[in-house]
């Protein structure tokens, strides 16, 4: 369940940048609360995977699972370089975050 509640955090952490960068644009209070929705949820489940997990393997793979699928959200939605180069970095991210979970 730790592990689904680190999968759900890093989502989260997604939604809140995501939102960050529709506040930039919108300047409107819905952007806000959302922003905030996003993160406060992301925040209560990695607090809750954290209570099963080690710190430092929870908070790089919440991490990377936010910082890769920001940029991943970065290049489809709003028309950032899709170069191969930045795709094998993300992919680098993606591929840390796997193997800390295979060696914990």
């Amino acid at each position: 369940m730790a592990w689904i509640s680190l999968i759900l955090a890093g989502i989260f952490e997604m939604f809140g940048v995501t939102m960050i960068n529709k506040l930039h644009k919108d300047r409107n209070w819905q952007s806000l609360v959302q922003l905030f929705l996003g993160f406060g949820a992301s925040f209560l489940f990695l607090a809750y995977a954290m209570r099963t997990l080690p710190m430092g393997t929870a908070y790089a793979i919440w991490t990377g699972i936010g910082a890769s699928g920001g940029a991943v959200l970065g290049m489809l939605f709003y028309g950032e370089s899709k170069d191969w180069r930045r795709i094998i970095f993300i992919t680098m991210v993606l591929g840390a975050a796997i193997g800390l979970k295979l060696v914990s």
